[in-house]
């Protein structure tokens, strides 16, 4: 056994869930190359981070605040390649040159 072994605490998780439930968890399991018990704790452990970042409280100062509402209130600026990508004809138009 390794170290790694001897320190890992494992805790079971026991639930009833109705048949369809199961097979609708092992075809996805299955096509993600996982194991039943991984893919409900991944999903599981997924859900509860998201549900805890949800509820996080941000705290700032009034200075800060009020350079983060000027920041939402700024008009946005794109990012030049972002603008070169979109005045580029596209494959279909006239015009169009292939890069390299």
């Amino acid at each position: 056994m390794s170290a790694q072994t001897q320190s890992r605490k494992d805790h079971p998780i026991s639930m009833r869930l109705p048949e369809a439930d199961i097979a609708l968890i092992d075809r996805a399991a299955a096509l993600r190359g996982r194991s039943r018990t991984e893919f409900v704790r991944d999903a599981a452990v997924s859900a509860a981070e998201t549900a805890l970042l949800e509820n996080r409280v941000i705290r700032m100062s009034e200075e800060g605040f009020a350079d983060f509402l000027a920041a939402l209130s700024a008009p946005p600026t794109p990012p030049p390649e972002m603008v070169e990508v979109v005045k580029r004809p596209a494959p279909w138009e006239p015009g169009y040159k292939p890069k390299g």
